[in-house]
C-alpha cells in the first residue's frame, strides 16, 4: 500500500529517535552528576531509602564532631583539676611543715601567706574554669538550702553523639567543695539562735588555779566569748586563759541565746577554702591536713570519672566512624552511578540515536517514489 499522508516507517523511526534521545540524556545526566537517582522517577523506592540513609550519615558525621568536642571538654576539665591537685599538694606540704614544733608563730604566719594565696587561686581556678562559655565546676558545693537540705550541685552535660534522639552521652562532673558547712550544734527559735554554753566564768586572779582553753570551731559556732567579746575566726585554735566573761561550747551546758539571726548563723557556718586552709596554729594545721586529704581524694575521683567518660566518648567516635563508613557504602550501591554500566548505555544510546536519525531520513526520502507513479 502506497500512501502520502501517513508515513509509517518515518513515524516508527521518529519514535525510535525519541527513545534513544531519552536514554542518551539519562545516561549523560547520570555520568555528569555521579548519581544514579537524579529525580524521583528514576527510582522512587531507592530515593526514599537513600534519603533516609543520608540523614543518618549526616547525623553520624555531626555526632562525631560533637563527641570530639566532648573529649576536648573532658580534657580541659582534667587539665584544670591536674593543676588544682598540684596546688593542694603544695598546701599539704606546707601544712606538714607548719605542724613541726620547731617553727615559731612568725614562721607559721609566713607559711600562711602562701597557703592563703594557693587557696584563693584554687577557688578562682574552679570558679572560672569553662569550655566555650560552659562552666565546668560548681565550686560552691555542698550547697544547703534554708531547710538544711543538701542540694545536688553536679554539672551534667549531654553530648549528642549520634543521629538519633537517644544517642546521648552524659558528662557528669561531681561537685568539688571549696566551701564547707559546719555541723549545726544549736537550734533556732524566733528570738534567735540558741546553743549550749558554759556560764560566764568567774575567777579569782589571786589564786593560781587559772585554767587554759583551746578555742575550737564549736566554740565559734556556738557564739562563745573570750572575756565577753565574740569569738572571731582568727581566734580558732588559740590557747587562751580564763578571764571574766568567758563562755565556751558545752554540749551539756546551759542554753544561751547568741543573738544571731538565722541568716547570720548560716554565714557563720560557711567556711570558704581560705578560711579552712590555715596553718597559723597546730589545731588549724590538723584541720588543714584533713581538708587537703579530702580534696585530693575528691579531685582524684572526679578525674577518674572524667577519664572514663573521655574513653567512652572516644569509643563512640570510633563506632560512629565505622557506622558512617558502612552506611555510606550501602547508600552508594543504591544511589551512585555505576560508570562501567552507564558508559555502555551511553555508547548504545549514541549509536541508536544516529541510526534512528539515518532511518528517519531514509523513510522520508522513500515517499518521493510516489512521484514516479504520477509520471514525474
Amino acid at each position: 500500500m502506497t500512501v502520502i499522508n501517513t508515513n509509517g516507517a518515518a513515524l516508527r523511526a521518529m519514535a525510535a529517535t525519541q527513545r534513544s534521545s531519552h536514554e542518551l540524556g539519562e545516561a549523560m545526566a547520570r555520568l555528569s552528576t555521579g548519581q544514579r537517582i537524579n529525580t524521583a522517577k528514576d527510582d522512587a523506592a531507592g530515593l526514599a531509602i537513600s534519603s533516609a540513609m543520608t540523614a543518618q550519615i549526616r547525623g553520624m558525621s555531626q555526632g562525631i564532631r560533637n563527641a570530639m568536642d566532648g573529649v576536648s571538654l573532658v580534657q580541659t576539665a582534667d587539665g584544670v583539676l591536674g593543676e588544682v591537685s598540684n596546688m593542694i599538694q603544695r598546701v599539704r606540704e606546707l601544712a606538714v611543715q607548719a605542724g613541726s614544733g620547731t617553727y615559731s608563730a612568725n614562721d607559721r604566719a609566713a607559711l600562711q601567706l602562701e597557703v592563703t594565696a594557693l587557696a584563693t587561686q584554687i577557688e578562682q581556678t574552679m570558679r572560672n574554669a569553662s569550655f566555650n562559655g560552659v562552666a565546668l565546676f560548681n565550686n560552691n558545693a555542698p550547697i544547703y538550702d534554708r531547710d538544711n537540705t543538701l542540694v545536688d550541685a553536679s554539672i551534667t552535660l549531654n553530648i549528642q553523639a549520634g543521629p538519633n534522639v537517644d544517642d546521648t552521652i552524659p558528662v557528669a562532673i561531681p561537685p568539688i567543695a571549696t566551701h564547707y558547712i559546719r555541723d549545726d550544734i544549736g537550734y533556732y527559735w524566733s528570738s534567735g539562735y540558741n546553743a549550749r554554753l558554759t556560764p560566764p566564768q568567774p575567777y579569782d586572779p589571786s589564786t593560781n588555779n587559772v585554767r587554759s582553753h583551746l578555742v575550737t570551731f564549736d566554740d565559734y559556732m556556738a557564739g562563745g566569748r573570750i572575756a565577753g567579746a565574740d569569738i572571731d575566726r582568727a581566734d580558732i585554735g588559740r590557747i587562751v586563759y580564763e578571764r571574766p566573761g568567758d563562755q565556751w561550747y558545752d554540749p551539756n551546758g546551759a542554753t544561751y541565746n547568741s543573738g544571731y539571726s538565722f541568716d547570720d548563723y548560716l554565714k557563720r557556718r560557711e567556711f570558704a577554702l581560705p578560711d579552712e586552709l590555715n596553718v597559723t596554729n597546730r589545731y588549724r594545721t590538723d584541720n588543714t591536713l584533713k581538708r587537703a586529704d579530702e580534696l585530693l581524694g575528691t579531685v582524684a575521683r572526679v578525674r577518674g570519672q572524667l577519664g572514663a567518660t573521655g574513653n567512652r566518648l572516644e569509643s563512640a567516635v570510633s563506632t560512629l566512624t565505622s557506622g558512617s563508613t558502612n552506611l555510606s557504602e550501602a547508600r552508594s550501591r543504591i544511589a551512585d552511578t555505576d560508570y562501567s554500566e552507564e558508559t555502555v548505555k551511553l555508547a548504545r544510546a549514541q549509536i541508536l540515536s544516529q541510526a534512528s536519525t539515518a532511518m528517519l531520513s531514509q523513510a522520508n526520502r522513500s515517499q518521493q517514489d510516489v512521484l514516479k507513479l504520477l509520471g514525474q
